[in-house]
This record gives structure tokens, sequence and C-alpha cells, in this order.
């Protein structure tokens, strides 16, 4: 839960303070001041400046003259000129028009108003205010909130990605579409080469190609790679791995190379282990075989899970997370919920949730949800709206809408895919929390446990979007969570692929210049139409103007 309490405390202290109260120094003196307004109001300065010298040069440029010849000047324009000036700009405006709306739907943003702060406003002498001190309240709560929306917007690994040959590649064989994008599988890459490399790999052959197998960015010369590791060592446990997600084409073949991948593994572990007080350098390896044992271990307990073995599944993962208990941060849990909760084990994913759902843990959509679907388990099988506007709800029934409201609070993309009004995609090897990435990633898996619980659709439907009610809006602050950051648009269209229709919150006003165009355009067309049709009477109208 967000605490903004200490901001408001701030801000509230600065409105009824003195700046020298806050360390900004003496006040101006009036040459300062005076400094400071002449600086302020230059433009204002030229302006008048300006209108004197015309004013001035009236005689000596006949500018008399020449305004009355351009007045007589257009007294002899035809209607035809008025029609074909109205029609041009009616075309003009229609084009620029139709381009803002493709801009603002593609980047977010109006591309007229982007050009005019990044260049036009440099050139007019907008700066940004110098009298602010870094140490003042205002730029400590800018730094603040950027740093909020920085931890907010980081990426994470999905939990429960899909492996790229026996899944990610069907899909391309099929459709023809690719569901993963280059930013996405470059941070995949990049996650391969901190969990599977480390400083000491030139030691061993097998391990410098694979290093190099990381960095490889074509799947067939990584593959290839792989076997020539294993032909250097055999034992080789990440060859095994890369041949497993990327070569293998069916779960069954996924699990049977991760099988020989956890044999070589704990090897090369428990041979690690032996060694790893003898220099720093064993050390690092130590830990780079157990990242490698540990990722072994939770996709062999995914491979389980898909073809059907459920509780052997859970086991591993139970034994790995007691086994490794400082491998919180790769949400091994997260699949554990979604293997208990197909179990209909809801009693131990009570105790899971009792103890990942804490406040200093980061939320995700699973936990938040998971723990709205327990809630609504109770409760939904007799809910019905009639009956609840005429006698209210229960205690249980409040429970259960406090439960959605906060799920939704922390993901408000989430109900779409559950209620199926926004058709899923494959989900992204990584995650944006908050995002429509996390929303699609939770949906996907965790759509067939809201269904098997009766009623528990129809509870959300009825109540999910009761919860913009209570968030204050704009988004300055937020009711259980922290206010839902503004860059989740932008790190999800690197995360999914183009096909795919972004899903925005909140949804963005259209920016004045398409509302500007779009009355330009609509005006000047319906101008040129009246001077077409009625000549005499928009010619006279003119005239008059």
């Amino acid at each position: 839960m967000a605490d903004g309490d200490g901001f408001g405390e701030a801000a509230a202290a600065a409105a009824f303070f003195p700046a020298s109260a806050h360390g900004l120094g003496p006040p101006l003196g009036w040459k300062e001041r005076l400094r400071a307004g002449l600086a302020g109001s230059g433009g204002f300065l030229w302006f008048v400046a300006g209108l004197g010298l015309l004013y001035a040069l009236r005689v000596p440029l006949r500018l008399c003259d020449h305004l009355t010849a351009v007045t007589g000047f257009l007294n002899s324009l035809t209607p035809k000129f008025y029609v074909a000036l109205t029609g041009t700009s009616s075309l003009i405006s229609g084009l620029i028009f139709i381009f803002e709306w493709w801009y603002f739907h593609k980047h977010g943003t109006s591309f007229i108003e982007q050009v005019s702060i990044s260049h036009l406003r440099p050139l007019m002498g907008g700066t940004e205010s110098s009298i602010s001190e870094p140490g003042a309240p205002s730029s400590n709560r800018e730094g603040e909130n950027s740093r909020q929306n920085f931890s907010e917007c980081k990426v994470w690994r999905n939990p429960l990605n899909l492996f790229r040959g026996a899944e990610y590649r069907r899909y391309t064989w099929v459709t023809g579409k690719e569901p993963l994008t280059y930013y996405d599988m470059n941070l995949s890459a990049q996650d391969h080469q901190t969990f599977f490399t480390c400083d000491t790999d030139f030691l061993r052959p097998s391990d410098t190609v694979m290093q190099k197998a990381w960095r490889e960015r074509n799947p067939p010369a990584r593959i290839k790679a792989a076997y020539q590791a294993l032909e250097l060592n055999n034992d080789c446990a990440t060859a095994y791995v890369l041949l497993a997600e990327e070569e293998a084409t069916t779960i069954v073949d996924a699990e049977r190379l991760f099988k020989q991948a956890l044999k070589a593994g704990e090897t090369i572990y428990r041979r690690s282990q032996q060694c790893q007080h003898q220099s720093p350098q064993h050390e690092a390896q130590l830990r780079r075989d157990t990242n490698v044992l540990v990722y072994i271990k939770r996709r062999l307990a995914m491979c389980a899970r898909k073809l059907g073995r459920i509780k052997e599944a859970v086991k591993i993962m139970r034994d790995l997370m007691k086994e490794f208990p400082p491998f919180t941060m790769l949400n091994i849990h997260e699949n554990l919920l979604e293997s208990l909760l197909e179990l209909q084990a809801y009693a131990d994913v009570q105790a899971v949730l009792a103890k990942y759902d804490d406040i200093s843990l980061p939320k995700s959509a699973a936990i938040c949800y998971t723990a709205a679907l327990l809630k609504t388990r109770t409760v939904s099988d007799k809910f019905s709206p009639e009956t609840a506007c005429r006698r209210g709800l229960s205690t249980a029934e409040i429970n259960a809408v406090e439960a959605i409201h906060r799920a939704v609070e922390f993901n408000p993309h989430v109900p779409k895919y559950l209620l199926e009004m926004k058709s899923l995609i494959l989900p992204p090897e990584h995650i944006l929390k908050r995002g429509d990435s996390e929303a699609i990633a939770y949906a996907f898996f965790h759509l067939q446990h809201w269904k098997r619980i009766e009623g528990a659709l129809n509870l959300l439907q009825c109540t999910w979007e009761g919860t913009f009610r209570m968030i204050p809006y704009p988004l300055e602050k937020g009711h259980l969570f922290y206010p839902y950051p503004s860059c989740t648009e932008t790190a999800d269209r690197e995360l999914l692929p183009t096909f795919h229709h972004v899903s925005v919150y909140p949804k963005k006003e259209l920016p004045f210049f398409i509302h500007f165009t779009a009355g330009l355009c609509s005006s000047t067309a319906m101008i040129a139409f009246l001077t077409h049709q009625f000549p005499e009477i928009m010619g006279v109208f003119a005239k008059a103007i």
C-alpha cells in the first residue's frame, strides 16, 4: 500500500513557509528582480517595439496605399477562387488530421505538439525556471516520483514463459506470425548471459563455446554451437538447456533434454560445492552452476505440469523453494500457485498467499487476482445482482468485492481478458507489472481456473468497473497502491507483437491538434460547399468581412 502522506506534508510545509526557511538563500535585490522581470517579459517587449516601429514607418512604406490595393484585389476575386481556396484548405487540414490520428494511435502523442515542444519552444525562449534549487521540496518530490516510475516500469522475467521450440515456434509454423518481439528476445539473451555464464568460462572449452552461443542472435547458429559444446564435453548442462528450449519441438522432447541437463548439472554443482572456498573465481562458478541447476529443475517442473503430472510438478517446486530460498526473485511461487489451482487445492493456495502476499514483497497480478479468486469462490455460486441490490451485500460478498477492486487497481487490464472481451495471444517471455503484458500472461494460464468456479466470472463482471470510481482522477494518487505508472504503454508496445492491440490505461484524451484539424477540415469543407452552391450570397458575405 502506497504511503503518500509524507509527500503531502512536505508540500503543505512548502506552501506555508517562506522560501528562505527552506535554505533557498536571502531574498533577491531590486536589480535582480528587475533583470528577472525583463527576462520574463522579453517577448512582449519585442512585440510592442515592433508595433511602434511599424507605426512610425507607415508613411515611408506607404502602408495605407498597399492596404487599399490589397482590399481592391480581394473585392475583385470571384466565388470560384473562394471555392478553390476553401477546398484546398479542407484537403490539407484533412490530411493533417489523418496523419495526427495515425501518429497518436501509434505513438500515444501528438506529432505537432511533440515538434512544438522539442524544436519551436527553445527558439521562442521557453526554458525551465532557474530559480528552483535541487534541494527544494518540489525537486525531491519529482525525483521520488521518477524513482517510483522507474521501479514500477521495470521489466520482469515471465515466471510461466513458454518454450521457444515446442510452443512459440509451433505457433509461428501454424499462423505465420512471430509471437515474440526482438526487444523481448534480446532481454532473454541478456538473462541467459547473466545466469549461465561467469568469468571462469575460459577454463572449460565447452563453456567458452556456450558463452558465444548465448550471444548469438541466429537460432540455428545457437543450436549448432550447443552441439559443438557437447562434442567438447558431453556433460555440458547449458548446452542441453539451449537444445531443450529451442530445438525440441514437443514438451516430451524438451523434458528428455532437461533430464540430461539435470544429470550433468548436478554433477557439476557438487564439484563446484567442494571447491567454492578456494578462490573468488570458484565462488562465482558455484553461483553460475547454482543458477543453472535451479533453472533446469524449474523447467522440469513446468514440463511435468504441461504433461498433466501436476502433483509431481508441485513436489519439484516445493523442494526447489526449500532447497534454494534466496531464489524468491525468480517468482517460483507463481508457478506453484497455478499448479495448486489446477489441483483445486485451495487451502494450499491460501497458505502460499499468506506467505507471499506481503507488503514488503513486490505485488503481481497472479497474487492479487488469486487472492480475489479465493474470496470470490466462497460467495460466487449464490451471488445474484438483483438479490444483492434488494438486500445489500453480506460481509463475505463485501470482502470478495473489495478483493476484486484491489486486484483491478493493481492491474486494470486483466478483467477484459478474463471476461473474453479481448482476444488472448501467447504471453511474452518478459512482462511489465501492472501492464498489458502481465495481464496477458496471467489470463493465459488462469482463465481456466476462473471458469472452473461457478459464478466467479459473473461476480467479476458485475463489480470490476466499480474500481475506477474509487481511484482519484487524474491518477496523481492511488487508492491501495502507488499511482498507476505512465510508462506502461511504451514498454508494452515493445514487449508485445505488432498484431496485438495494446490495452492502454487510463484512456488518453485526444490531443488539441486532432480536435483543431478536424474542426478546421469540417468548417472549410462546409464553406467550400456553401460557396459553390450559393456564390452570390457568399460573395457578398466575403466582401462584407
